[in-house]
């Protein structure tokens, strides 16, 4: 096994008959939290948010992208990280600047939160992707253990996650029994056992590989699969033309004139700026209408 930061490991504990996912972020997280200035349990929170979708990418078949999102009518008013198959991952907190400073324990968020763990995988034929989606209870303190139960409850397989971040880095480990009588008898309750001994200080520290082997070495890990991870933004100016035609053209000109003659989109993921002049958003409109299919003609 490699040492290398800003990656995930799939790993496989075959006696115990228990496989996992481990994942740190150095330069993504860091690259991620200079974007905007979050209080510290914001900044925590998106931070696990993210790994944990890095997680969940190399513990299910992800063609597409996966996401995880919090919505809220508290302070925390939405989180959003989000982890593509390629292993580019992007991520986004937005808060009540003029309440008070967001609690880390998710029961504080109120009786409307909704933390949501969404699949989209492209489908054949260039149509629209297939999406999927499940809804994570909110009845624990932390993300952490709020994914552990909903991937026990979901997939019927005892499951340990742990994730952590602090200013510099954003870590995580899952581990879950492998479905059937894979394994020996006791090698669950072996795999959790040591799970238990690691704390967030010692998760954050060390690197996925170096990580696997000082947790698990009497149980000869395998390396299922290493891959490396990144920052990097989906949005492009294509993708900002599309929104603004999709808005119509009253609001496309009003965009413009309020932005002085320019309409102006600045992406919140990765702050990049998209301008739009009159006569370029003219030329999308008449684009858009030589796209469509003609009218059929009367028989």
């Amino acid at each position: 096994m490699t040492q290398t930061h800003d990656t995930q490991l799939r790993f496989l504990l075959p006696t115990a008959g228990v496989r996992g996912v481990a994942v740190r972020l150095d330069d993504t997280w860091q690259t991620m939290a200079a974007r905007a200035l979050y209080p510290p349990a914001v900044a925590e929170l998106l931070g696990e948010a993210t790994a944990a979708a890095a997680l969940f990418t190399g513990h299910a078949k992800i063609d597409g992208r996966l996401s995880v999102q919090l919505r809220s009518q508290g302070a925390l008013r939405t989180l959003f990280a989000e982890c593509t198959a390629v292993g580019t991952l992007r991520g986004i907190a937005q808060f009540d600047e003029d309440a008070p400073a967001p609690s880390r324990d998710l029961r504080a968020l109120g009786a409307d939160a909704m933390l949501a763990i969404t699949i989209e995988n492209p489908s054949l034929g260039g149509r629209d992707p297939i999406r999927y989606q499940g809804l994570v209870e909110l009845d624990a303190d932390n993300l952490g253990e709020a994914f552990e139960g909903y991937f026990r409850q979901s997939e019927q397989l005892p499951t340990r996650l742990l994730l952590a971040c602090d200013g510099k880095r954003s870590a995580g480990l899952m581990l879950q029994k492998l479905p059937g009588d894979g394994g020996d008898d006791d090698g669950w309750n072996r795999a959790s056992a040591l799970f238990e001994t690691l704390g967030s200080e010692e998760l954050l520290a060390l690197p996925p590989a170096e990580l696997i082997h000082r947790l698990f070495h009497e149980e000869s890990p395998e390396a299922m699969g290493e891959k490396p991870l990144r920052f990097a933004c989906s949005c492009s100016r294509e993708r900002v033309a599309a929104m603004l035609v999709s808005l119509g053209t009253d609001e496309a000109a009003a965009a413009v004139e309020s932005g002085g003659g320019e309409a102006q989109v600045r992406c919140e993921f990765c702050g990049q700026d998209y301008r739009f002049g009159e006569d370029e958003i003219a030329s999308l409109f008449r684009e858009a209408a030589a796209q469509l299919p003609a009218a059929p003609g009367i028989q």
